[in-house]
């Protein structure tokens, strides 16, 4: 069974680094499997923070190229969980 990779993302200033972080998902799309943005808004309120939640498929090459491709970018925070089958 493939091993579920997880990236959390966390995005301190959603508008200026918005473009660079979506062109970076454009460029691995085809190996991201799933992919949720969390930020805080309301009618009277949209935080400029954001965080994204990336499930990846089982590719250890593409993973570390994401990965590092997102931290590169300023404002840009990446954690990892890596969940094993036996």
């Amino acid at each position: 069974m493939d091993k579920h990779i997880i990236l959390g993302v966390h995005i301190t200033d959603r508008v200026k680094h918005v473009a660079q972080v979506q062109e970076t998902l454009t460029k691995f799309g085809c190996f991201i499997k799933t992919r949720l943005g969390l930020h805080e808004v309301s009618r009277d309120f949209c935080a400029p923070a954001g965080m994204l939640v990336l499930e990846l498929l089982d590719d250890d090459k593409q993973f570390k190229a994401l990965k590092t491709a997102l931290a590169e970018i300023e404002g840009v925070e990446v954690k990892e969980m890596v969940f094993d089958h036996p």
